[in-house]
């Protein structure tokens, strides 16, 4: 009967302590991260057959191409695991990779406004709505993933379920920067509303 009272009684104590709370918080960072990567790499999946369509029509274009093939090679050699989430500097790395790709399929987009036939073809119209697309699924769930840390860190910060924190070595995660945070959300512009230039035979 002792034992059954302590067991209550410690349960009765976790369950008031921020325990659990920081179980739910923790699983839903989780989803939110798995939900942030599957939206990056549904990007990365479209970076070779965008970049092969507009070389196809603007092979002069070899720097801003290589850009974007190298920025999508730096983020595919950053292992996005479990434990990255606990490693601010790793963390920061990811985000930086992950913007300098932005930045580059931005250039990308601004380049393809010189060259009417690439924007007419069905392809590369095609790849820049899934772009468009993937770039706004990215922002949405970025934003879901800092709700989810910023409740998280709220948890294991205040008193008194920071005690229940230190005790179990949990500690606050890093969520995306403001210094990049416009940068990295910012769909790249697509406006295929403009008049196209009449070609000269």
């Amino acid at each position: 009967m002792r034992k059954i009272l302590i067991v209550l009684a410690l349960t009765l104590g976790l369950s008031g302590c921020g325990y659990n709370t920081m179980q739910t918080s923790d699983e839903q960072i989780k989803a939110a991260w798995a939900e942030v990567l599957n939206q990056y790499q549904r990007r990365a999946d479209l970076v070779p057959n965008l970049v092969n369509t507009v070389k196809g029509f603007a092979t002069q274009e070899k720097q801003v191409l290589t850009q974007v093939t190298n920025a999508r090679a730096r983020v595919g050699s950053i292992q996005a695991t479990p434990g990255l989430l606990e490693n601010k500097q790793a963390f920061a790395q990811f985000q930086q990779a992950q913007g300098q790709l932005t930045g580059a399929l931005s250039r990308l987009m601004v380049v393809s406004e010189r060259y009417p036939q690439l924007r007419s073809s069905s392809l590369f119209r095609d790849l820049q709505a899934q772009l468009e697309g993937t770039e706004n699924r990215i922002t949405v769930a970025r934003n879901r993933y800092i709700q989810a840390v910023q409740d998280y860190n709220v948890t294991v910060r205040s008193f008194p379920t920071n005690l229940t924190a230190m005790l179990f070595g949990y500690e606050p995660k890093p969520s995306f920067g403001v210094e990049n945070e416009q940068a990295i959300s910012q769909p790249p512009a697509v406006d295929f509303s403009s008049p196209m230039p009449q070609q000269t035979r």
